[in-house]
């Protein structure tokens, strides 16, 4: 605590006007109905295609949320050239590629690959002047069929395993002992080498 009759230090701070930094949130709910209707008015212009672009299934990095599945920023060349789509055609048919992402993982690959193949047999592509289809556009019958304009649900993060009974097997074996001793191996492993070759030469000496 300052002692003594001195001046106040940085007097300037109570001349600040402070009403003019508050900030208020009164628009809240006029900004929840602008959004709706923004919502509601994109859909219409939309017309028949997906509300949403089609996105690739990744997990979130750092290994505290590594178990979470969720959207990505777009596709690999590599997912889209796998699932017979051209790179050009993608964009057209609402689906997003990331150039600079690149699957680390070949069972990720394998997932975004199956997502783009069901969304292929899903997809309607309507001809740009009716009654004049060209290729890679829907036969006359898949322009009639039911429709949906929700983007497909991301694949369950894990498969949950079935409850059993545990082996004998399991209940013998010893993780710390295990992995101790994999760990000990792995330490190791340079001079135990270094002594085989060693001993290996010191026999071959004896030989001659």
């Amino acid at each position: 605590m300052v002692k003594h009759n001195n001046t106040l230090a940085k007097a300037g701070n109570f001349r600040k006007n402070w009403q003019e930094r508050v900030k208020t949130w009164f628009d809240q709910p006029g900004r929840k109905h602008r959004r709706r209707v923004a919502r509601q008015t994109k859909a219409l212009t939309l017309g028949v295609r997906p509300l949403q672009l089609l996105r690739p299934a990744v997990r979130a990095p750092t290994i505290r949320y590594n178990t979470k599945v969720r959207l990505g920023r777009g596709f690999t060349l590599s997912e889209i050239k796998q699932a017979g789509i051209a790179r050009k055609e993608a964009k057209g048919l609402g689906i997003v590629i990331d150039h600079r992402r690149k699957a680390r993982s070949e069972e990720s690959e394998k997932v975004n690959v199956a997502r783009l193949q069901e969304y292929k047999t899903r997809l309607i592509v309507f001809p740009k002047k009716a009654g004049k289809a060209k290729k890679g556009d829907s036969s006359a019958e898949e322009l009639n069929a039911s429709t949906t304009r929700q983007s497909l649900a991301l694949p369950a993060s894990y498969t949950p395993e079935e409850p059993r009974a545990i082996t004998a097997e399991e209940k013998e074996f010893n993780a710390f002992v295990t992995l101790r001793t994999a760990r000990a191996d792995q330490r190791n492993a340079g001079q135990r080498k270094k002594r085989a070759d060693a001993k290996a030469a010191e026999e071959e000496a004896k030989k001659k």
